[in-house]
């Protein structure tokens, strides 16, 4: 990799000058940074060479291996100024004005403004002279030439009108990325990591990480900073995400101390001392290539292609293996398929392109008749010869007949729906914060809506996670409560102390409360603060024994593993021998143990008939108690022959029992209510869980999951498998499909069964919906599970990074009814979305037909371009903005979910948009046709070019806004509710909006004129366009008496995509210059309608969020280097999940034994 550093100069000057002399620390910038190239036993003979041990290069470093770095500000602030700061800049957003220049790229927009700069340019010319009366009809002669020479108002208040809405797109687009890149730093915030200082553990941001610092790694953690093992235990460590390989590397320091950043801790634990952090670390040194690879590319060619192929070439370099598989894998690549698209999205895009398609027909129609009509009438029956000095004239009626067709397209196609969408989960996204939902991937929020079965943790999401000891068996005696120290024989005491202080984990404590009154802070495993909450209680300090052995001189840790269930630790004895010590799961251990401690301290036969019935009438009985149970053993070695300590199955084995302790954790009081209301919401919630059957059958019983009387299977992992595979050991769908319908509670799984169990809900055809499957896992284990399913749930709390890094929610709290308000947020979006459809295709239907019939039978809209424009603004941006934000209620967790092929337009909004526009076109034609006879005033209609605006026109577009008006308040309910104003002054957005357009409206009536055509009404003609608007209120009560169950002919609209067609377009290319993030990111080109535009950009940033969780970030949320750049798909089989940093990949799909880029 040397050659990596020269082909970018990385350093800020002022780390350039420190090069040469390291700022009095014995190690340069450039040192530590080639140091951190090497691996295995090169890097080992370098560390030697250069500094004789780890020690050697911690003294160079001024920090010591135990204590720390002590607490000097001057210190810390020179050794960020030599080494760096822990944090990538991330990549500059988009510009206002980069955003403007996106949102003109919309066709319809360049129509629009094409056609008003023609219609500009040809009112600034005057037919010459008299001739121009033989062109027809142009002007009364009544006006003075002032009126016709305002014919350059229209085209200048179109050409205003597109600004308008181009402004307001690129607002939206911008405000919308600002909140993304506020959500991210949240993301980033949360993020702490345990370092020592001053010989104290604390906890810090891993942005304030510097060279020098001891941090602390355990299971689960994701490195924030390269580092140099100085004591680990059983390390074991994922660096798929820089070198590809899918493999565990084993870390020792004896022969691979080097850990980078970027990569997963995924067993043991251990102490390491930060040698590079930042851009001068190894995933910093890619990021810097990337940004600056990128940029050159771009300036050579701007098709992400071509990024794509640089980038893969720059990260030849990183690969353990030989670099020449880089083609192989982008050809591999092309035919990895992409994650399904959101529910919400399918239906939408669908939709969009239906409408859309409507529209092109209409406006299409709209222009042919109007262009026919004028040349049958002007040269046919009038018989008028086409002059050279009339071309003008003609001309403008053209161009005017383009306006109107171009105006039917525009009010056709609802371009507020993406802006609906991103607005509505946006919204939602920021006030889940406040509930404790931590949004990483926009369209969660939504498809948790959707969701029919939760897949939940026991530990710490049903229950407290606050564990204590309340039942122990030791010496013979069972005791139901604390038992006295002083009943326990002295030597089993002692044991039972130093199997505890010893064989937990180090990190692991119990602190005095933070303030008077509370609980002992628990820190570190909450199993393992029980145990040693059991010797405080037993009146003894673990502090003490952990004193006289600390954890350097450990000889060995076998440290718990999901497949292990339990963890040993061995110490060397005074004598030359060795003792192990162990503690795990009960059932496990005591298989294991062929002695037991008596009362007296001595050691008793152990055989199975003993097992069986300490089973019965101890672990059992804790067990039903809801109660976790834990053996603790030892074991003696001679210290001659040393024994084979890699031969684990044979090293823990034989032990001695010296007791046994029940923890109860108990249930989390909202929770049961909450599972509750997720039933009655037609959501079956299951239970998976590492405890024994029947610890989790008492706790599901408290929750609820399981009720007395009901028809449920709870079983444990062993029988699980036996059921579901085949006698060849395969999973038959067939039979998971027997058992998961009625399976409630799944123990003793291992996470493989977690996914087995997610995957096969999800593959079931068994349903006529497919089930959609949210999951909640707090282990690095938990991954593929939380990858595969619809939604993943993460621990804030108790989650490790990877679990975080694999999910789409974080639950900041870990409290399982933080879930129920995350599906009632997913079902408000789903409704917003609804409410804005109803009232958009309403007005889309009514403008469309009244543009459409009026250019027909009267050579003229009614309703004119820069008055439709007016009324797409309320009807798209505004009303989107008004019904987006509504806010959630309880009643919404009262209906079943809606599945995945339930179309976004049911029966009963299908008939409320077409009554209301029934009532709608009734209105207005009657307005057209007779509007001049009820109010006394001229006709508006056959009105020549350029001629002033008329009463009769202006009333009708004042009564079109006014039914709009109150049809938005009609449209807040989707379900056929009577009461429309229910809860409508909980949304001040909606009232400060209808309120708001009303303002506008009589503005634009009253002092419109020329460029809105209108002319002024009086009190009467005001009166009774409100009298006729407020029907629409009364017209709602008598639509909704009408049962949408009689109105069999009613179709609905907006299904869900074929998979078929989700296909298709997502392989369809978008060829456009595409964001660093969103370079994965290929959409379905949808050419002409600004709908879909917009959809496409929306979306974009939407599933940029999802993929890349976060490109532009600090140091540590970078998940796979490789994965950012071509997104992998889970190719998991259950026999062989390997998590890799950001895709479950299986070698066992890939035989080379790389992750598949």
């Amino acid at each position: 990799m040397g050659d990596l550093n020269s082909s970018v100069d990385f350093y800020p000057k002022n780390q350039r000058r420190e090069q040469n002399h390291a700022g009095g620390f014995g190690c340069t910038l450039q040192e530590l940074r080639s140091l951190m190239e090497l691996r295995g036993a090169e890097a080992i003979q370098k560390i030697q060479d250069s500094y004789s041990d780890v020690n050697g290069l911690c003294r160079r470093l001024k920090t010591s291996p135990t204590e720390g770095l002590s607490e000097n500000i001057a210190d810390f602030e020179k050794r960020r100024q030599i080494y760096g700061v822990n944090f990538i800049p991330p990549k500059k957003p988009k510009t206002f004005l980069q955003l403007v220049w996106e949102a003109l790229q919309d066709v319809t927009l360049i129509i629009l403004e094409i056609a008003a700069i023609v219609s500009l340019g040809l009112s600034f010319y005057a037919p010459p002279g008299e001739q121009s009366e033989n062109c027809g009809n142009v002007s009364d002669g009544g006006h003075d030439e002032g009126e016709a020479e305002a014919g350059w108002i229209e085209g200048a208040a179109i050409l205003l009108s597109v600004i308008c809405v181009v402004l307001v797109t690129a607002f939206n687009d911008w405000s919308k990325e600002k909140q993304f890149r506020g959500l991210q730093s949240r993301i980033e915030q949360e993020q702490r990591f345990s370092i020592i200082r001053n010989g104290q553990v604390v906890q810090i941001p891993v942005a304030e990480l510097i060279v020098g610092d001891i941090a602390q790694i355990k299971y689960g953690d994701l490195l924030p900073a390269d580092g140099v093992l100085i004591q680990g235990n059983d390390l074991k460590i994922d660096e798929s995400s820089l070198t590809g390989e899918s493999d565990h590397v084993r870390k020792s320091v004896e022969k691979d101390p080097m850990l980078l950043s970027g990569t997963h801790v995924m067993e043991g634990s251990g102490r390491m001392v930060v040698t590079a952090v930042g851009v001068n670390s190894q995933t910093g040194i890619i990021f810097t290539l990337l940004g600056a690879g990128g940029e050159e590319e771009e300036k050579k060619d701007k098709k992400a292609k071509k990024q794509d192929g640089a980038v893969a070439m720059e990260m030849q370099p990183l690969k353990s293996a030989e670099g020449g598989e880089t083609e192989e894998r982008e050809k591999k690549k092309a035919n990895v398929s992409k994650k399904e698209k959101s529910v919400l999205q399918g239906k939408l895009t669908k939709l969009a392109v239906q409408i859309g398609k409507a529209g092109l027909v209409m406006s299409a129609i709209t222009v042919i008749i109007l262009v026919l009509y004028f040349v049958i009438q002007t040269f046919v029956v009038d018989g008028k010869v086409w002059l050279a000095e009339c071309t003008p004239v003609y001309v403008q009626y053209f161009v005017k007949f383009f306006i109107i067709g171009v105006t039917v397209l525009v009010v056709a196609v609802p371009e507020g729906l993406p802006l609906a969408v991103t607005i509505s989960l946006a919204y939602s996204v920021k006030k889940m914060m406040k509930d404790n939902n931590l949004v990483r991937h926009l369209d969660a929020c939504e498809t948790m809506g959707n969701a029919t079965a939760i897949c939940s943790d026991k530990t710490g999401t049903l229950t407290t996670n606050r564990m204590t000891v309340v039942q122990s068996y030791i010496g013979d005696i069972h005791n139901k409560d604390k038992p006295d120290p002083s009943s326990i024989n002295h030597k089993i005491l002692d044991l039972l102390v130093n199997a505890i202080a010893i064989n937990c984990a180090y990190t692991t404590n119990i602190l005095p409360p933070d303030k008077e009154g509370a609980l002992p802070q628990q820190v570190g495993n909450k199993t393992e603060c029980a145990l040693l909450g059991f010797v405080l209680d037993m009146q003894r300090d673990y502090h003490l024994v952990r004193d006289q052995i600390p954890e350097e001189i450990l000889y060995k840790v076998y440290t718990f593993n999901s497949v292990r269930k339990s963890m040993s630790t061995i110490i060397r004895l005074p004598n030359g021998g060795f003792r192990l010590y162990n503690k795990g799961a009960s059932e496990i251990v005591l298989k294991k143990c062929s002695n037991i401690l008596t009362s007296a301290g001595d050691l008793r036969a152990f055989r199975a008939r003993d097992r069986e019935e300490m089973v019965k009438k101890v672990i059992e009985p804790m067990a039903c108690d809801g109660l976790r149970t834990i053996c603790i053993a030892y074991r003696d070695f001679p210290g001659v022959p040393e024994p084979e300590w890699d031969n684990e199955n044979e090293i823990v084995g034989d032990l001695t029992c010296i007791g046994v302790v029940g923890i109860e954790d108990p249930v989390r009081p909202e929770v049961p209510e909450a599972i509750r209301k997720c039933q009655r919401a037609g959501i079956t919630v299951r239970m998976v869980t590492g405890d024994n059957i029947n610890t989790a059958r008492a706790i599901a019983a408290k929750c609820g999951i399981i009720q007395p009387g009901e028809d449920f299977l709870c079983l444990e992992g062993k029988e699980f498998n036996r059921r579901i595979r085949n006698e060849k050991g395969e999973i038959e769908q067939e039979r998971l499909d027997k058992i998961w319908p009625k399976l409630r509670v799944l123990a003793r799984s291992s996470p493989t069964d977690k996914h087995t169990l997610v995957k096969g809900i999800i593959d079931s055809t068994i349903g006529e919906q497919r089930q959609v499957v949210a999951v909640t896992g707090d282990g690095t284990n938990d991954g593929p599970a939380l990858k595969k399913a619809d939604v993943g749930f993460a621990m804030g709390l108790a989650g490790t990074d990877v679990a975080k890094e694999a999910s789409d929610i974080i639950l900041t709290d870990d409290n399982f009814s933080s879930i129920v308000k995350a599906v009632m947020w997913g079902r408000n979006v789903y409704d917003s979305i609804s409410k804005f459809l109803q009232f958009q295709l309403t007005v889309n239907v009514v403008a469309v037909i009244v543009a459409f019939t009026g250019a027909c039978i009267t050579q003229d809209s009614p309703l004119k371009a820069v008055q439709m424009l007016w009324v797409n603004l309320i009807m798209d941006t505004f009303a989107s903005l008004a019904l987006a934000t509504e806010p959630p209620t309880e009643s919404l967790l009262l209906r079943k979910p809606y599945g995945r092929n339930k179309p976004l337009i049911s029966r009963t909004m299908m008939k409320n948009i077409l009554g209301h526009a029934v009532y709608q076109l009734i209105i207005i034609f009657t307005l057209l046709f007779a509007g001049e006879i009820f109010f006394d005033i001229d006709s508006g209609r056959n009105a020549p070019l350029h001629s002033p605006p008329s009463e009769h026109y202006t009333i009708i577009f004042n009564t079109f806004v006014m039914m709009q008006l109150f049809n938005e308040i009609n449209a807040r309910k989707i379900h056929g509710e009577r009461n429309v104003f229910d809860g409508i002054f909980g949304n001040p957005i909606f009232c400060s909006i209808v309120l708001g357009t009303f303002g506008v409206q009589i503005i634009i009536v009253q002092f419109g004129g020329k460029p809105f055509s209108c002319s002024p009404l009086n009190t009467q003609q005001w009166l009774w366009c409100l009298f006729v608007g407020l029907g629409e209120l009364v017209w709602g009560q008598v639509i909704s008496t009408i049962p949408s169950s009689h109105l069999k002919c009613l179709k609905e609209a907006g299904h869900g995509p074929g998979k078929d067609e989700i296909r298709d377009e997502e392989l369809a290319e978008d060829e456009e210059e595409i964001d660093h993030a969103e370079r994965e990111l290929r959409r379905g080109q949808i050419l002409w309608f600004r709908g879909l535009n917009r959809i496409q950009t929306q979306m974009e940033v939407v599933s940029t969020f999802k993929r890349s969780g976060s490109f532009q970030g600090a140091v540590r949320r970078r998940s796979s280097v490789l994965s950012q750049l071509h997104d992998v798909t889970n190719i998991s089989t259950p026999t062989h999940v390997v998590l890799s940093a950001a895709n479950a990949t299986s070698s066992a799909g890939n035989p080379g034994g790389e992750s598949i880029p």
